[in-house]
């Protein structure tokens, strides 16, 4: 037994002995194996915002009052607008390297991405609550939006 207790100790040891390692070095996941023991180390941060969908809100179908936020769309938008729902960084695609989710002139179904927003790390997929046709993106690509900011003009 107490053989069993030594090398609980040792373990643990060498666990702490990971987790410092991983500190001092901001490691996001350290991994260890030798004979049966297997060490895997994955950092969770507690500030870090849990991703939940979400979905643009539109002008379809619904009727604005006087001085809503649809008096602040672009003078030169003159039609519906998918407005951001969060402010954040605005990407049009998952990666610099991929075609963007949307072009001008696509049509779009209820449910399809759009664009990602990227809010504090983590990265938003913005889909389209209703089936429509892309006219026009209004915001430029790696910049910051506001919520409520247009992001693309749309025909229904």
């Amino acid at each position: 037994m107490k053989k069993t207790a030594k090398t609980q100790e040792t373990v643990f040891d060498q666990v702490h002995k990971f987790y410092q390692f991983m500190n001092s070095n901001k490691l996001e996941v350290i991994e260890f194996s030798k004979d049966d023991t297997y060490i895997k180390l994955v950092r969770k941060h507690n500030n870090a915002v849990p991703q939940i969908p979400v979905f643009a809100p539109s002008a379809h179908g619904a009727v604005k009052a006087p001085g809503s936020s649809r008096a602040a769309a672009p003078a030169d938008a003159g039609g519906e607008t998918i407005k951001a729902p969060m402010s954040g960084i605005f990407y049009r695609a998952p990666s610099p390297s991929s075609p963007p989710y949307v072009r001008e002139g696509d049509p779009v179904k209820e449910g399809q991405v759009i664009c990602i927003i990227e809010a504090m790390k983590v990265f938003n997929e913005i889909k389209a609550e209703t089936d429509c046709v892309i006219e026009k993106v209004l915001q430029e690509n790696g910049k910051p939006v506001e919520p409520n900011g247009d992001l693309f003009l749309v025909k229904s």
